[in-house]
């Protein structure tokens, strides 16, 4: 009975764990605490893919989490900051890319995609009419 109590208290201890870790982070000030989580929201997390570093419990984020934590308390900037993560792990790591000739296509690729279909579509209504109006 007492290893089952024992095994299931470390089993929650090392779930809580990590958000006790982040909990015990101080900052120097409110805005770098705010510029903090204003960062691990924006950034993605270079292993879980679709989460940013606030929210995955990845080793990887916890690192992040922590490296950026330590940057702000230096008093980088946030650009900086943005600098440091994309030249280490690519634009991946960014949620909202930056404007430039490789991201083009995704920037504007759905606006000319539905430019090209709203052409298309009305040709064919015209066409159809022009069709219509001919054999009638």
């Amino acid at each position: 009975m007492t290893f089952v109590r024992w095994s299931f208290l470390l089993i929650a201890l090392g779930l809580t764990l990590p958000s006790m870790a982040e909990e015990l982070m101080s900052f120097g000030s409110a805005l770098n605490q705010t510029r903090y989580q204003s960062l691990v929201e924006e950034l993605r997390c270079p292993k879980c893919q679709n989460q940013n570093l606030a929210d995955s419990g990845s080793g990887i984020a916890v690192d992040l989490r922590e490296q950026v934590h330590h940057m702000i308390e230096q008093g980088k900037t946030d650009q900086e900051i943005v600098e440091y993560m994309v030249a280490r792990y690519g634009e991946f790591v960014l949620y909202r890319p930056r404007h430039s000739s490789a991201t083009f296509v995704l920037w504007y690729g759905p606006f000319i995609l539905l430019g090209l279909g709203v052409i298309i579509f009305a040709s064919v209504i015209i066409a159809n009419r022009k069709k219509r109006g001919l054999s009638s």
